[in-house]
């Protein structure tokens, strides 16, 4: 599993870290999605896909 994100979409609503505060982080400069776990391990792809679920701008994606 991969985690990318697309910052030019993401609108900074903090659902993925309140939902996978281990993949993701906020930049503490403009609030954007930063991924700190690019491929997170497999005990964590359910928080992830609900991250990537729950994202309003759909700026994250797991391939």
């Amino acid at each position: 599993m991969r985690i990318t994100a697309d910052t030019k979409v993401c609108v900074s609503a903090g659902m993925c870290v309140l939902t996978a505060p281990e993949v993701f982080d906020q930049s503490n400069e403009d609030g954007l999605v930063t991924v700190l776990l690019p491929e997170p391990p497999e005990e964590l792809r359910e928080e992830v896909a609900e991250a990537v679920r729950l994202c309003p701008s759909r700026a994250l994606d797991i391939s």
